[in-house]
């Protein structure tokens, strides 16, 4: 069972109680073309096991994360814990690959590759139903938007999945998905750095009671408060951030000054840099859970509390200067207030 008690919030209208963070799998996942260098399977399954044991009650993943072995690993590890204590385990479809190649060349989301998908997801995680199927980016391939959401609302019909949501959309997106079914979950970016979100898709999702899990709250470990110039060129050379813009001047030093920034705030409230970060993301509009990636056991506990963390109005003004005065990232500080909750197309 649990060893600590974490406090939990609905997911939308889906009737889930989940942790305000959740473990995500994409590192896990090993080396592909977005991996993040070398990563030990072992270590892996131990660091889903004591996520578990500290009270997180759900993981992220996707069959992309090193072309279908994220998705194992995942799978090794649920298995191995009580029937009690398996975590709600989320993943997604439309990201395929060739043998040996890259899932972002190979977008494809119509109905006959989602349906082979959802049965190759069940498979590796060895479930008989996934509680949250997700597409992971609008579609690229000629597929009708349209057609690919009506294959996830299928699949929620047909008992494959028990809640359908979508990845990387914006409000225009999902005004179109509801129109078919309705849209239990959105999965977009959401930082300190990366703030594209906090417009009128974050009122969208409030307005139609679609549960938000946001992902990269500390942007790909950048905002964690242990980066330096040394650190960043030691990278492994199979890294995806050695390309990240967030990791190249001048966006990188723009990221630490507000980090330094930060670090004042964090030291008032007496929590890690990791856990302020996480929390302004949580009390954002509309967000149930912070999607935060971990490849060890101590990784986890760096942030395992952000849920935890409150931030009062004065310290949210104070976070949103030191954004200003970095100049780091984009989009707005705080969510929309109000605009058209049903956009065209």
């Amino acid at each position: 069972m649990p060893s600590t008690a974490l406090t939990t919030t609905p997911l939308g209208s889906t009737g889930l109680e989940i942790t305000r963070v959740g473990l995500g799998a994409w590192a896990i996942g090993g080396p592909w073309a977005f991996g993040w260098g070398p990563q030990d399977d072992a270590e892996s399954v131990r660091t889903i096991h004591h996520a578990v044991a500290s009270g997180i009650n759900w993981v992220d993943t996707a069959p992309a994360y090193g072309l279908g072995h994220g998705e194992e690993v995942v799978g090794r590890a649920v298995r191995e814990l009580p029937d009690a204590d398996r975590p709600l385990v989320f993943t997604k479809c439309g990201l395929t690959w060739t043998q040996g190649g890259d899932p972002m060349d190979g977008v494809r989301r119509d109905a006959s590759q989602i349906t082979r998908e959802v049965d190759d997801s069940l498979w590796r995680l060895g479930v008989e139903v996934i509680d949250l199927y997700q597409l992971h980016q609008p579609p690229a391939d000629g597929t009708t938007l349209e057609e690919a959401w009506a294959t996830l609302v299928g699949l929620r019909d047909a008992g494959k999945a028990r809640f359908v949501g979508i990845s990387n959309f914006q409000a225009r997106h999902l005004e179109r998905c509801e129109a078919i079914g309705h849209v239990d979950t959105l999965q977009p970016p959401l930082s300190l750095i990366n703030r594209n979100v906090l417009d009128t898709t974050m009122r969208w999702c409030a307005v139609h009671d679609t549960g938000v899990i946001v992902y990269s709250p500390m942007q790909a470990g950048i905002l964690t408060g242990r980066w330096d110039a040394p650190r960043r060129d030691a990278l492994a050379e199979d890294d995806w951030r050695r390309r990240s813009d967030d990791y190249q001047s001048p966006n990188f030093e723009r990221n630490l000054d507000l980090v330094a920034r930060l670090e004042p705030i964090s030291e008032e409230l007496g929590c890690s840099m990791a856990d302020l970060v996480i929390a302004w993301t949580l009390h954002q509009e509309g967000v149930s859970g912070a999607i935060v990636g971990a490849r060890a056991p101590g990784q986890v506990d760096g942030w395992l509390r952000a849920g935890e963390v409150r931030l009062a109005p004065e310290v949210l003004d104070r976070i949103a200067a030191a954004i200003g005065q970095s100049g780091a990232g984009e989009g707005p500080v705080v969510a929309t207030p109000e605009g058209d909750a049903g956009l065209p197309a």
